[in-house]
């Protein structure tokens, strides 16, 4: 059996792993590369292997660095099944057609300006390749095994990284030997809001493992919604407002569900909340219509109250007059929306309108890349620039980093260290993470491994 690592493999990106044996070629992810423009495109835009020469993908989970390039896919004729959770199905299905509507805004904006001997911008992408892509996909069962031919199976562990996360695993026969391959996709933490812990395995003879955060400890989620009641408490108190960029995937719905916690516990100031993302908003419906593969904490909720996504004090803005309206509203407010390191999106509006009043807060949910409006106001610049012009920090600006999806180290000790008591874990490469931080995960799982753990690199390839 080859594997081939075409994405996320010495950094965080562009997840596409490529296994092929003597009878299959199945791809593991196939995610958008994701920074400089004209990089991300010359990888996004050619595949290292004929599309069509796919008999399938199986895809971990619903964010754009895992799924994103699938239509491109499509456009270069695959025709094969795509194998993914239900909730991880409808995710892609908003998100690559969110991700069709701006790339083909992109190119429209950049063609103009451009001069005329410049070669035509194109989308990698359109919403009818969307359309039709999403006809391919087919939804397993989390826990079961499902046959996929006579050589073939996949079962779909929980990931708990986002709604619908898979840990995908794989008995896959090649040369007449059956093979165990698994598959962390993005592996989450415990004891997140919403989330199922991750499932361990039982062992297994090849593990492709994420390593985003090897080197990190993360704050604890629990503390976070104490945070935010006393970040709202004060803003009522002050009539200020408070602004929250966050993601529309997963960190929304998360900071929606703890002020609901807070209303239904009597405890959260009355103060309006508007959520102001329409993408957001729509992913909302999703996780509502998959709350049986939330957490026991839900179940219980639901017992009580019957959405944990609404509450009377919380809207969820649909128009774009409606969201310029609450630039003008007076007195203490709360707004959500994206993007979540302020690089686009309608928080830019809001910032702009609201960052140099000293009653105002602004609330960081993340991790804020270098070069993001987002980094610059983490970091306390006096001044930032937003639509061209520059605007006085004056606002109060707080960082909460409870909420990170991913396995730090500590998750990582506890879900190897409790696989590998369940069975031999064998040959681990090591993906989706920088080097650093992969190489910091290689040392601490040494001792629960059976071979030496390998750092792949871009387009590298392993018989195993």
């Amino acid at each position: 059996m080859k594997i081939t690592f075409l994405g996320a493999a010495g950094e965080v990106t562009g997840s596409q792993h490529l296994i092929e044996t003597d009878g299959r070629r199945i791809l593991l992810d196939c995610g958008l590369f994701q920074g400089h423009r004209a990089e991300s495109f010359k990888k996004n835009c050619r595949f290292a292997y004929p599309a069509e020469s796919l008999d399938a993908v199986i895809l971990s989970h619903g964010h754009m660095d895992h799924c994103g390039n699938i239509p491109r896919l499509y456009n270069k004729g695959f025709r094969g099944p795509i194998f993914c959770t239900s909730a991880t199905a409808d995710i892609a299905e908003i998100m690559l057609k969110d991700s069709a509507r701006i790339q083909d805004e992109d190119a429209r904006y950049l063609s103009r300006k451009l001069n005329e001997k410049h070669p035509p911008i194109e989308p990698l992408y359109d919403e009818e390749d969307v359309r039709q892509v999403m006809k391919q996909f087919e939804r397993l069962d989390y826990h079961e095994w499902h046959d996929l031919g006579d050589d073939l199976r996949v079962r779909l562990l929980d990931a708990g990284h986002i709604l619908g996360s898979a840990i995908i695993e794989m008995k896959i026969k090649d040369r007449g030997e059956w093979r165990h391959l698994v598959f962390t996709g993005d592996l989450g933490r415990r004891d997140l809001p919403l989330l199922r812990d991750p499932d361990t395995i039982e062992g297994c003879e090849i593990l492709i493992s994420e390593s985003t955060y090897g080197n990190r400890i993360h704050e604890k989620a629990s503390d976070l919604k104490e945070e935010l009641y006393h970040i709202l408490d004060e803003a009522y108190r002050v009539e200020g407002r408070v602004i929250i960029p966050a993601f529309s995937l997963g960190r929304t719905q998360q900071i929606i569900y703890y002020l609901n916690d807070l209303y239904n516990e009597n405890r959260l100031p009355h103060i309006p909340i508007f959520v102001d993302s329409p993408l957001s908003t729509r992913l909302v419906s999703v996780y509502r219509h998959h709350l049986q593969d939330m957490d026991q904490d839900v179940s219980d909720v639901l017992k009580e109250d019957k959405d944990p996504f609404g509450f009377s004090l919380l809207d969820y803005v649909s128009t774009r007059q409606q969201s310029i309206e609450l630039n003008k509203r007076e007195g203490a407010f709360v707004v959500i929306a994206g993007s979540g390191m302020c690089e686009n999106g309608r928080i830019r509006h809001h910032l702009k309108n609201g960052l140099e009043h000293p009653e105002n807060t602004v609330v960081l949910m993340g991790y804020q890349a270098e070069h993001t409006l987002g980094r610059r106001l983490q970091q306390r610049d006096p001044k930032v620039k937003i639509f061209d012009r520059y605007y006085q920090v004056k606002a109060k600006v707080v960082q909460l980093s409870g909420l990170s999806g991913h396995a730090d180290v500590e998750d990582f000790k506890w879900w190897y260290e409790t696989s590998a008591k369940r069975g031999n874990i064998g040959q681990v490469f090591l993906v989706h993470g920088e080097p650093e931080s992969a190489t910091a995960l290689a040392a601490l799982i040494r001792d629960e491994v059976d071979e030496e753990p390998i750092i792949p690199h871009y387009q590298q390839s392993f018989e195993v």
